[in-house]
């Protein structure tokens, strides 16, 4: 399952984003820092509504939507790589995710307390991007020291020995692993630190009611740093969230239309996401069920096949293939094929966005 880590300084709006985000999350939200002391965990569905439309054509019996997981963890301070706050466990939490998500306040209310004393969202992001970078520069410093008698001899660690210098000399300079150029072998080598900065970063502008439409000059700063960064912006309110949790779908639509934007925080934040990452979705759809299927783009037909079972990539014969809008336009897989529109890919056919597919095996 997709995770991500929902991060920022204490009171930015974290646990009132996780909240909404996950309805159900406990997560405390209170006006002081740290209040959220253990990583609060949740997971939802990926809205798509593609599964409702190709499960009433198959007439299935199951929606089956894929997940996305949230990680609530608790507000990061200036110090922490040095065990300040909630620092190394809140380190230590970051690590096991697959993106960032980083919450940046962009919105004035005296009645919140700003833990820096004033709304500054680009001396907060430099001061999380800081501290990771710090972190990352600690772990890089140990592990160098470890591979110190293994560089003589073994051309393993001389790789990775390089790949480190040349990642800490970026960070350094206030860059981030991410952005270093690595080939395949150093990247596999880094890969278990699990390095921080080399994490992908989603900036999520924290907004008022009324600046969510179309931002303000806090959320342009910090989408252009974005940008400057190859990282991904959008514009939320966690207070907006929290209301919409509380109406139907109907009365949702509604309100964020009233409000100028086509769409909740949850379904701007998992499109991001999925840009972030390179990932798409295919579907499989019968009377049983209709489900979708997260893949990373550029995956071929049998590497898609191994996401639903190991025993369906080994022994992939051929897989049964066809767009969602092209299946809809016929109305069922049997005039589908009917058509000729059904396509028979084989093991070099690389998955595009969309496909409903059924893949033949050999067991």
């Amino acid at each position: 399952m997709l995770k991500a880590g929902i991060v920022g300084l204490p009171n930015v709006g974290k646990s009132t984003l996780f909240n909404a985000l996950v309805a159900n999350a406990k997560a405390q939200a209170a006006n002081f820092p740290f209040c959220t002391i253990e990583p609060n965990v949740g997971s939802v569905s990926v809205p798509d509504e593609r599964l409702a439309q190709l499960a009433e054509l198959s007439n299935s019996k199951e929606i089956i939507p894929t997940r996305m997981e949230f990680v609530d963890i608790a507000g990061l301070v200036k110090g922490a790589s040095e065990g300040e706050g909630l620092g190394n466990k809140f380190l230590a939490n970051i690590r096991e995710v697959d993106a960032i998500v980083h919450v940046v306040r962009c919105f004035e209310d005296d009645d919140i307390i700003h833990v820096s004393g004033s709304v500054d969202p680009s001396r907060d992001v430099e001061v999380i991007n800081l501290e990771l970078g710090l972190a990352d520069l600690s772990q890089i410093e140990k592990r160098r020291e470890r591979l110190k008698k293994q560089v003589r001899s073994n051309k393993e660690a001389q790789i990775e020995d390089s790949a480190l210098e040349k990642v800490g000399l970026v960070i350094e300079k206030g860059g981030c692993a991410r952005n270093v150029k690595l080939n395949e072998e150093e990247r596999k080598l880094l890969k278990p630190l699990g390095l921080l900065t080399s994490k992908p970063i989603i900036y999520a502008t924290n907004l008022s009611e009324g600046d969510i439409a179309t931002g303000n000059l806090y959320s342009k700063e910090i989408q252009q740093l974005a940008k400057s960064e190859g990282a991904e912006s959008i514009r939320i309110s966690a207070q907006v969230e929290a209301e919409l949790i509380e109406l139907s779908p109907k009365d949702q639509n509604e309100y964020l239309q009233g409000l100028g934007v086509k769409e909740g925080g949850l379904q701007s934040l998992i499109k991001a996401t999925y840009r972030l990452l390179g990932l798409q979705t295919y579907f499989t759809t019968g009377e049983k069920e209709t489900k979708a299927w997260t893949i990373k783009a550029g995956m071929t037909a049998p590497q898609a096949a191994g996401v639903i079972h190991t025993d369906f990539q080994r022994g992939f014969i051929r897989a049964q293939t066809i767009g969602y809008k092209k299946l809809l336009q016929a109305g069922s897989l049997v005039e589908a094929r009917n058509k000729g529109w059904l396509r028979s890919e084989g093991k070099e056919y690389i998955v595009e966005e969309g496909d409903v597919m059924e893949f033949l095996f050999n067991v």
